[in-house]
Order: C-alpha cells, then sequence, then structure tokens
C-alpha cells in the first residue's frame, strides 16, 4: 500500500472541554528499529484520554501528545532489524499515545494479533482492557478459581472485561453500577450479583449474599470515597487493587484493617511503564486470554463507533458514563 506523507490527527487545541478536540493534518511517522507503522482501522477511547484532553494527565516524555493508548490496524512499514511483525498483518496494540490517527508507529513487542474470532476495527476494544484487567486482577489481585470478586464500574470497557475474564477463570462476579439496565447488562455477562449503588449500600448488598464472608479481590477505579468500604469488604487476606482515582486521590483509614486481617492493598498505572515491561504483560495475555478470544469464548462489549472527525462526541459519551462496553473512533 502507497504510504501518504500527512495523515489526520485528532489535535487539542486547548485543555478543557471535548469541543476542543479537532482534525489536523501532521506528517506520518517512520518507524524506528524495534517498531512498525500500523495503517489504524479504530482506536479505543479511554478515561485517560478525557483525563489528557483536561491537562491533568500529561503524555510520558518523549511520547506523541496525540490522544489514544490503544489501536487496532494493518502494518504496512517495518523499522530496521525488526522480524516478528510482517506488512500486511493485521494486529491491535497498545501505545503510549498516538492512537488517535490515521497512521501510527508501535513497539513491535507491545503488538497483538488479531484474534481471528474478532473483526479488525472490534480489535481495537482489546488491548487497554485485557491487558488491565489481566496485569491487575490476576497478576497482582492473584485472583484464582473459588475466590469471590468485585469490580467497581461493571458497565465500563474494563469492568465488561473484568467480568468475563473473571468467570472464565472460575470467580464468582460482584459488581457495582448505576442503572438497572446496567445491572442488567453485566448479569447477561454473567455477573453473580451487580448492585444499583444509586439504590443500595454494596457493602451490605454483597455481605447478604456471601454470607458476610467478605470478597478476596475487589477491582476499584473510584479511589478515595470508596478505599474505607473496599477494605471493610475484603475477606482475610483479600486484595485490593486500585487502577483509577476518579473521586479521589487521598484517604485517610485506619491501618489496623490491614494488619488484622492480613490485607493487600496495591494498585498499577500500564501507560508509564517501559516497552520490556508493557512486553511482559501482552506476552501473558497473549498465552493466557488470547485463545479464548480466537474461540469466541470471550468477545468485547462494543457500546459505539464513531469517525475520526466526532472524536468530541465520543468523549462526551464517555463523560456521560451512560455506555455499556468500550468506544471506538474508526
Amino acid at each position: 500500500m502507497r504510504i501518504p506523507d500527512t495523515m489526520n490527527v485528532v489535535e487539542i487545541t486547548e485543555t478543557g472541554s471535548p469541543a476542543s478536540l479537532c482534525i489536523g493534518r501532521r506528517p506520518v511517522p517512520e518507524p524506528r528499529p524495534g517498531e512498525v507503522l500500523v495503517r489504524v482501522a479504530a482506536a479505543g477511547v479511554n478515561r485517560a484520554d478525557v483525563l489528557q484532553r483536561q491537562g491533568q494527565y500529561p503524555p510520558p516524555r518523549g511520547a506523541s501528545d496525540v490522544l489514544g493508548l490503544e489501536l487496532s490496524g494493518v502494518v504496512c512499514a517495518i523499522g530496521d532489524g525488526e522480524t516478528d511483525r510482517a506488512v500486511d498483518e493485521e494486529i491491535c496494540a497498545l501505545v503510549t499515545g498516538g492512537a488517535y490517527a490515521e497512521y501510527a508507529v508501535v513497539p513491535s513487542p507491545q503488538c497483538l494479533p488479531r484474534p481471528k474470532s474478532i473483526s479488525l476495527v472490534d480489535a481495537a476494544a482489546l488491548p487497554e482492557a485485557y491487558c488491565t484487567v489481566w496485569d491487575n486482577v490476576f497478576e497482582r489481585g492473584r485472583l484464582k478459581s473459588g475466590d469471590d470478586f468485585l469490580v467497581h464500574g461493571g458497565s465500563s470497557g474494563i469492568g465488561t472485561t473484568a467480568i468475563q475474564l473473571a468467570k472464565r477463570f472460575g470467580a464468582r462476579v460482584f459488581t457495582t453500577v448505576g442503572s438497572a439496565e446496567k445491572c442488567d447488562a453485566c448479569l447477561a455477562l454473567g455477573a453473580d450479583q451487580a448492585v444499583n449503588y444509586r439504590e443500595e449500600d454494596f457493602v451490605e448488598a454483597i455481605r447478604e449474599v456471601n454470607g458476610s464472608r467478605g470478597v478476596d479481590v475487589i477491582l476499584d477505579m473510584v479511589g478515595e470515597t470508596y478505599l474505607n468500604r473496599n477494605l471493610d469488604l475484603l475477606a482475610v487476606e483479600g486484595r485490593l487493587v486500585l487502577i483509577g482515582l476518579m473521586e479521589g486521590s487521598k484517604a485517610n483509614f485506619n491501618l489496623l484493617k490491614l494488619m488484622s486481617r492480613r490485607l493487600t492493598l496495591t494498585g498499577s498505572t500500564l501507560r508509564s511503564r517501559t516497552v520490556d515491561e508493557k512486553a511482559a504483560v501482552v506476552n501473558n495475555v497473549l498465552a493466557k486470554v488470547w485463545p479464548s478470544l480466537d474461540s469466541g469464548d470471550l468477545t468485547p462489549v462494543i457500546h459505539a463507533t464513531y469517525p475520526l472527525d466526532q472524536a468530541a462526541e465520543a468523549h462526551n459519551m464517555m463523560e456521560s458514563s451512560k455506555h455499556i462496553g468500550k468506544l471506538l473512533l474508526v
């Protein structure tokens, strides 16, 4: 395929509202050694993109200032010395930025083959959610078959992924969401209980179901306002994993809770890790999860797709929290 000199990208004219997103023209980047150039089919829209647009989450040093942390597409050029990828290969990938564009460079170790059962466009919904959930729930949280697992925000891209993966690996799954419609959607994905946090206290509701035992692992992106209730709900040897701070980054809590029940409080981010660190996560996901995506036993939940020039509309939907599953730019 012919590679043009310039391409369309989504630019941020000023930090603030979604209206600040517009289409600009930039040179098509060239892959360096160890990288590939991808003609982008679709890019996933994530909360991190919203935070960057608002000026709260600047890209790491050396990363593209263009939004977008995951993409799918076709490899169209290969950097010097790269032998693991081939031109015309269909892939999806983690990136540190640059996915809201017609072309993007990707470190080869962060690429994953398009699963056989999933379209090229829909594959853009996979890298960020599946790598985040696997690394945090199964590696840091050590979730295993028979455990009780709670994911907050079960209707989000992360939530819908976590529900399916946890059930696939034998856990009992609880989730919190903000409407009856979202409760129904999570139950349909396999959740054993979905709690509407606008109507019930999730700690009391879950204890009624599991006999006050508590849960073994909690995946939380809320932060400050949920911290103490999360700790109260954990069983002995329970693990709380933080991946977001939507409602605050500072909190006071009683350290005796951790000591007396031998709790683990941990968390992580993915974007700032090195290529080698991301490659380790990608390789785990490829080995442990990709066979179930290839076979169709796991599948992403896609709420809506938007053309690249409607990135503002996609961000409005993300901020409304009315969506169930992933949002994509195509």
